[in-house]
């Protein structure tokens, strides 16, 4: 049995860091929208001896029992209470690494929505979730996506209407973030001073592109230092977007259009010093059977 599954990149429209929990966890109030960027996951699965094989064409992805896709056939079959197959995943990673797009999770929420499908197992996105929760915080969020907020560590997620029609310009700098200094860095300037959700959510609720760019807000900004990523939202600005921001920890910097022949301009001007650019657009749903 083989299945190909499409597997959607996110942005954070919006991202607060509001504490900490007391086992390590951060509690987060944001607001994610899944793009048209897509890695590819092919799934075989045949009988035999519960061995996973997990293959990337990104070779600086570990390919063993720490990689994402591999934790999601592990959780998969223990939630299906069956045993477990061999199981052989291929990752075409178009999705950049250490991005803050998500690439982890979204690959972990294909491998559970493929399975799904493939083995006839009957499970509703609320089972599949449950699930992902195992894995990592974005998981669950990527099994839906859409648009959504994102509250508690990430996994108490609340549907909100479609993203207007718009064209979104991200690149990625030549820099690597570390997600686990960016919290560090976030813990030393203290939750005391937290931005509300409400601006963002009535922006997307007015469908106005230009009041969703006037509501960006990724507290990550002002405490790691990127001066590529401030360099490329004033660039972006320049050729006509209503709002740019860097998402999750980083290092990827969208900005969003209205115009598409803006968005074309800005994307033709940003490859001429980057070699990660995309044009993309919202999408209104998680993982598809391609």
């Amino acid at each position: 049995m083989r299945i190909t599954v499409q597997a959607p990149a996110k942005i954070n429209l919006f991202l607060d860091i509001v504490g900490k929990r007391s086992d390590g966890y951060h509690l987060v109030n944001m607001v994610m929208q899944s793009v048209s960027l897509f890695d590819e996951i092919t799934l075989t699965v045949h009988d035999g001896d519960g061995n996973i094989r997990i293959s990337c064409t990104d070779e600086n992805i570990p390919c063993d029992e720490t990689n994402t896709a591999y934790k999601a056939v592990k959780y998969f079959f223990e939630y299906a209470q069956m045993p477990l197959k061999d199981v052989s995943v291929k990752i075409k990673k178009k999705i950049p690494s250490q991005a803050g797009m998500a690439g982890g999770s979204t690959d972990a929420a294909a491998v559970l929505f493929g399975l799904n499908d493939m083995l006839g197992t009957g499970f509703s996105n609320d089972e599949l979730a449950e699930t992902a929760e195992k894995i990592g915080a974005d998981v669950p969020f990527c099994i839906y996506g859409g648009t959504m907020t994102a509250n508690g560590i990430g996994t108490i997620l609340t549907p909100l209407p479609a993203m207007p029609e718009c064209y979104i310009v991200a690149v990625k700098p030549d820099i690597q973030i570390s997600t686990k200094e960016a919290y560090k860095k976030s813990d030393e300037t203290g939750y005391e001073q937290c931005r509300s959700i409400e601006p963002m959510i009535n922006a997307i609720c007015s469908g106005s592109i230009k009041a969703i760019g006037k509501a960006l807000y990724n507290k990550f900004e002002e405490v790691v230092e990127v001066p590529q990523a401030e360099q490329i939202k004033s660039r972006m600005k320049e050729f006509g977007a209503d709002g740019a921001l860097m998402t999750g920890s980083g290092s990827v910097v969208f900005g969003i259009f209205e115009d598409r022949s803006d968005a074309n301009d800005c994307v033709d001007e940003l490859e001429r010093h980057f070699s990660n650019v995309w044009l993309l657009e919202p999408i209104s749903e998680g993982q598809a059977i391609k």
